[in-house]
């Protein structure tokens, strides 16, 4: 196609396969379907919905350069785009960079035309051009023309006359003149050298917007100085307007108080030794998976209720943070990633709680760093924000962990871009929070704020930083404090293994979860040197305490936390022994021997003469009572011990009777009598029907095999690039059939819709010929469904009613019913 494109279809004509490959990635939304030809791509690129969703990932730059545009005459040369962004004074950043904006405006297809006459899309425009509902960032209020829509001619007579022209009794003529007048800058220069001051200070207050303010209905002589000439135009009762043209005129030419083309700079920045700063992360690392680890033996047995409307309740959540030691919010997060990375979830039975899952058991075999390349890959592709848990909801509810509403789609490529940023520093390399939100503010202005409606935000978005609590700052403060407790970073900085884990083969801001879970993998094996060697022993203490000094390995890790209690945390762990905790591990089925031997083969050092004692004592009075269901019984072989315990006033809620000399029984559950009798002083132990003694292991209650939550997509998916050649191909396919040129035929005039129609003998003959030929045709077809459509093909054979061609619409080989095609037409020769 030669000539100026009329349109931005033509101009999309004219692109090359990689071009339109370009709009299609940076606009996935075009390809849902895949357009039938240009015309539709065209079509559906001008929408109000595709075009709010691609001025929201507009940088600030680029996005000032389109509100430019907005304001700027239609079409615009690319110098008076120019003047616009930069001034009369004239910018060299500004200059170096527009090329850069234009050539992205023009590549997502909301600019299109040639230098000379540049425009921007007809919906972006109406996005973007002020208006008293919506006022433009830029701060610029309506044209002269604009805002003197409507104005009597003997008005525009008096303004014109007072501004020093020619009077005319054309008003448009009138409106040119005073459009022209306040362009020129040295004659409006010279207008308001006549000024009074206090006229000059009005157009001060209102010279970068607001546009608009109020006059009483005797204005002062300075606002009707203003009002005479036009300076100041009426926009209704008691309200007046800045006109555009006379705001450019004092702002020196700009249409933004500051044109920021460069991004602000990630300052100051910190340095610290890389290797430092692996192994704070490395050590942070391991604190994460103890803490998660200990989040699941907490819930072992069966963690709490589910709400009625989902979640946990706040009670449950202090008593899982109580449990952690850590603070309410902190827990929320460690409960969000074990949940994401499918380790708890809710059972789903009749009394709903949520428990661990069958994969927080293979999770727990796993190494060290296998299972924090699991949570690694969970946190980085949620779209589960744990900051917003006790925040209110749009019905004014509290957001519940665990609950709904926690998605927030624009989670993962916050995460992503916010590390992104933190990689592209040197190693080792800290920089304030604050800067990597500016920066990421500059990336997306209008994304923060820009409401889900698909309304742009009304307020100055762009004349200067977006407010710190907007989505995209607070999910960004989020990530760098929930990287530093993952161990993603350390000491502010990103770790090593950290850049690997955001290390994707793909362009794609949001990969595929197979190539997150690669990453990680990679990430993981650079980590694990770090991670601390599990130890196999403990130091046993007098003071019935143990002491491991390093992590410890499972095995011995879970045997000990049946057998004693944690007391501290830290480089090493303090376990303490009680009665408790020796019943405990007496319940799970060891013997007093199995203890003793135990702590002598995994203590450093001999077992204390007070901790032998303990477990002795303990095993001796264990099982001497025994608890079944009757509603519940107490069977003690020692007749003065269940008269010791009638005889406790203690007992008196238990509602205990004789039945026999060794047998007692219960008005209470089996598991409140043991409780009951265990808080004063006894050691019972539960049996079964058959007598035998009840092992209460910690194992036992595990959820129905569950999945992860899936992460809400934030808009469509970024096509891969077989989909995206194939929608191009389908798309040159669909244009050739819509636009290639058609012999003359001598027939009926076309179907409604253009589409050919010839007799059943006419379309045999004319297929025929073509297969001899070798030559294309235009046909009408119309499918099984009933809808009809136009194609391009060339006729390989035709028989049996059937015409077996290659169609240039769907590039694949394809056979027709002949009864199926309404009509045929020759193509010009040189269609095709």
């Amino acid at each position: 196609m030669t000539g100026t494109p009329r349109t931005l279809a033509e101009e999309l004509r004219t692109r090359t396969d990689r071009g339109l490959v370009g709009l299609l990635r940076a606009r996935p939304d075009l390809l849902n379907p895949v357009p039938g030809d240009v015309t539709q791509l065209a079509t559906r690129a001008g929408t109000r919905a595709s075009v709010v969703r691609a001025v929201e990932r507009l940088d600030r730059f680029v996005l000032q350069t389109a509100e430019a545009l907005a304001v700027a005459p239609d079409p615009c040369p690319y110098d008076t785009l120019g003047a616009l962004m930069a001034g009369d004074a004239g910018d060299p950043a500004v200059a170096a960079e527009l090329p850069r904006a234009v050539a992205e405006l023009r590549a997502q297809a909301l600019v299109w035309g040639p230098d000379d006459r540049l425009r921007l899309v007809r919906t972006a425009r109406e996005l973007l051009t002020p208006s008293p509902a919506h006022p433009s960032p830029t701060g610029l209020g309506p044209t002269v023309a604009e805002a003197m829509a409507g104005m009597s001619p003997g008005r525009l007579q008096e303004i014109i006359a007072a501004a020093g022209l020619p009077t005319t009794h054309d008003p448009v003529t009138a409106v040119g003149a005073l459009t022209t007048l306040f362009a020129d800058r040295v004659r409006m220069a010279a207008l308001l050298d006549t000024a009074p001051a206090e006229s000059v200070a009005v157009l001060d207050k209102l010279l970068w917007g607001p546009p608009y303010g109020a006059v009483t209905d005797r204005p002062a002589p300075h606002l009707q100085w203003l009002l005479d000439r036009g300076l100041l135009i009426p926009a209704g009762a008691r309200n007046v307007v800045l006109p555009r043209e006379a705001a450019l005129h004092l702002r020196g030419g700009r249409a933004h108080h500051a044109a920021e083309p460069v991004p602000p700079a990630l300052a100051p920045a910190t340095e610290r030794d890389p290797q430092l700063v692996d192994n704070a992360a490395a050590s942070q690392a391991f604190t994460a998976l103890a803490t998660v680890e200990e989040l699941l033996k907490e819930w072992d047995l069966g963690g709490p209720a589910v709400l009625r409307a989902g979640g946990m309740s706040v009670r449950d959540l202090k008593r899982t943070a109580t449990a952690l030691d850590t603070t309410e919010q902190l827990a929320a997060f460690w409960l969000e990633l074990a949940y994401a990375a499918g380790l708890i979830a809710s059972d789903g039975e009749a009394g709903e709680r949520f428990a661990a899952t069958p994969a927080a058991e293979e999770w727990l075999q796993l190494p060290d760093h296998a299972r924090w390349a699991e949570l690694a890959a969970g946190w980085l592709a949620a779209t589960r924000a744990p900051g917003i848990v006790g925040t209110a909801d749009a019905k004014g509810r509290a957001l519940a962990v665990l609950g709904p509403h926690l998605d927030r789609s624009p989670a993962p490529e916050v995460r992503r871009r916010a590390l992104a940023l933190l990689a592209a520093l040197p190693p080792g390399t800290a920089v304030p929070a604050t800067a990597v939100l500016a920066r990421l503010r500059w990336e997306r202005p209008l994304r923060g704020g820009a409401p889900a409606t698909g309304q742009l935000p009304a307020d100055g978005a762009t004349a200067a930083p977006g407010p710190a609590d907007d989505l995209r700052s607070r999910l960004a403060q989020w990530t760098l404090a929930e990287a530093e407790l993952l161990g993603v970073t350390g000491r502010g900085a990103l770790a090593t293994h950290g850049r690997i884990l955001i290390d994707s083969p793909s362009d794609s801001t949001a990969p595929t979860p197979a190539e997150t879970t690669a990453a990680a993998t990679r990430a993981a094996a650079l980590l694990a040197p770090l991670l601390p060697e599990p130890v196999d022993h403990v130091l046993l203490q007098a003071d019935l305490t143990a002491v491991a000094p390093g992590p410890l390995r499972r095995p011995l890790a879970e045997a000990l936390g049946v057998l004693a209690d944690i007391e501290s945390k830290g480089g090493a762990t303090v376990y303490r022994f009680t009665p408790g905790s020796v019943r405990r591990a007496l319940d799970a089925g060891r013997s007093a021997a199995e203890l003793q031997e135990f702590l002598a083969a995994h203590s450093r050092t001999p077992v204390p003469q007070p901790l032998a004692y303990l477990v002795d004592d303990v095993a001796r009075k264990h099982g001497q009572l025994r608890i079944g269901a009757a509603a519940a019984y107490v069977r003690c072989d020692d007749d003065a011990l269940l008269s010791e315990i009638l005889a406790d006033r203690r007992a008196a809620t238990l509602r205990l009777r004789r039945l026999a000399p060794t047998v007692l029984a219960a008005q209470t559950s089996p598991d409140q009598l043991l409780d009951g009798l265990r808080a004063m002083g006894y050691a019972p132990a539960a049996e079964s029907a058959a007598g035998d003694v009840l092992i209460a292991r910690a194992d036992s209650y595990r959820t129905p095999p569950r999945t992860a939550p899936a992460p809400v997509p934030d808009g469509p998916p970024s096509p891969d690039p077989t989909l995206l050649a194939a929608a191009v191909r389908a798309i040159r396919a669909g244009d050739l059939a819509a636009t290639a040129e058609r012999k003359p035929v001598q027939a009926p005039a076309p179907a409604p819709g253009g589409f050919p129609r010839t007799t059943s003998a006419e379309t045999l003959a004319t297929m025929q010929a073509a297969v001899l030929a070798n030559s294309a045709l235009w046909i009408g077809y119309v499918n099984a469904d009933g809808a009809a459509s136009q194609r391009v093909i060339a006729p390989v054979r035709v028989e049996g009613g059937f015409v077996t061609a290659y169609d240039h619409t769907s590039d694949e080989v394809r056979t027709y019913p002949l009864h199926r095609i309404t009509g045929v037409a020759e193509l010009a020769d040189d269609s095709v």
